[in-house]
């Protein structure tokens, strides 16, 4: 079975779902000496395949991500009322907004078949923990199992549920919060002390998430007990990645000053530049994803130019983005790391 522990450099690419994470930015990471994760979210599994297909030309250690369904009732009157709020917007780039909404489990099922048919070596579930079959499932083909947790007790069930590595993500991150639960309030304690608190109540391998964009924020991140470090929003305007040419350009506009959580996307927490359609419609976005992702998916498709209506998904390193070729930017952070934790430890000032 894969270990993290294993790794060269303790880097981990994140699984950036929505178009950032091609294959060409996962293996540039595993390339690099760290581990690259292809996102699977709102992919079909057989896009999913010919993903791993290219992969396969290009590199042997990778894993793949996949989102755990949930099933819920979501209050239609509410999503009704944030579809006529979106109406406007939408009509100004033509954009169709859907009347019906069906729920969608994002191909979970055959995605997981695909994981064990094509051998992966690393499967990562963010949104939640599979079942002690689909696990025993992985584990029967000597697949590593890494669930992704935002508190303490998330850690815990997930250890309790047979979980060889945790990604510990904190409230700096990028994207989506991984909370077990669409309805949850995320907790805002800091990664540090999140890590720290995990790191007493498991002895699992632990990988640390969010807002890592320096080596000294690594380092600082390995001292307390992990691994390796999960960066995404670093890698977000590399060539490699299929990022939108408006969100990388908005990672370093001067117009976009800060990062919060919203709803008003997907349905679930994430976290994103504030941009006008944060400002406009996350107060009445309503906890029912996949239904808001769905029904805000062609708007977002066709304003794909403008920044303002755009999910500009951003962790709070997001200056530290680069537009150097992705081996390039994990070379870099790694040889930085690297000097850091060689260098002799500076005396107490007295």
């Amino acid at each position: 079975m894969f270990d993290f522990r294993s790794l060269t450099v303790p880097v981990v690419g994140a699984p950036m779902a929505g178009g950032p994470s091609t294959p060409e930015l996962v293996a540039a990471v595993s390339s690099a000496g760290g581990f690259g994760f292809l996102a699977t979210g709102y992919a079909t599994a057989a896009k999913v395949r010919e993903d791993i297909t290219e992969l396969r030309q290009r590199v042997d250690a990778f894993g793949m991500n996949v989102f755990v369904p949930e099933l819920i009732s979501p209050d239609r009157p509410l999503l009704d009322a944030y579809r006529a709020l979106l109406a406007e917007r939408a009509a100004r780039f033509g954009a169709p907004l859907p009347d019906e909404i069906p729920f969608s489990d994002d191909d979970f099922d055959a995605k997981v078949d695909l994981a064990i048919s094509e051998s992966v070596p690393v499967v990562s579930f963010t949104f939640g923990i599979p079942s002690r079959v689909v696990i025993a499932r992985l584990h029967r083909h000597d697949i590593c199992v890494v669930i992704t947790v935002t508190t303490i007790a998330e850690a815990r069930l997930a250890d309790d549920a047979g979980a060889d590595v945790l990604c510990v993500q904190g409230p700096e991150a990028g994207g989506h919060r991984s909370t077990f639960h669409i309805a949850d309030t995320p907790e805002k304690a800091p990664l540090d002390q999140l890590l720290a608190q995990v790191r007493a109540v498991t002895e699992l391998p632990l990988l640390a998430a969010g807002g890592i964009a320096t080596a000294e924020r690594a380092v600082a991140m390995l001292a307390l007990g992990a691994v390796a470090v999960q960066v995404g929003t670093l890698l977000l305007r590399t060539p490699e990645a299929g990022t939108k040419p408006a969100h990388k350009d908005a990672l370093a506009d001067p117009q976009f000053t800060e990062t919060v959580l919203t709803r008003a996307f997907s349905g679930r927490p994430a976290r994103a530049l504030r941009n006008s359609f944060i400002d406009e419609f996350s107060a009445a976005a309503p906890a029912a994803y996949p239904y808001l992702n769905t029904l805000t998916a062609a708007l977002r498709k066709a304003a794909a130019a403008d920044p303002h209506s755009l999910n500009l998904w951003a962790g709070t390193g997001y200056r530290h983005a680069s537009t150097e070729p992705a081996a390039v930017v994990v070379a870099q952070l790694a040889a930085r790391i690297a000097e850091l934790r060689c260098a002799p430890a500076q005396p107490a000032l007295s």
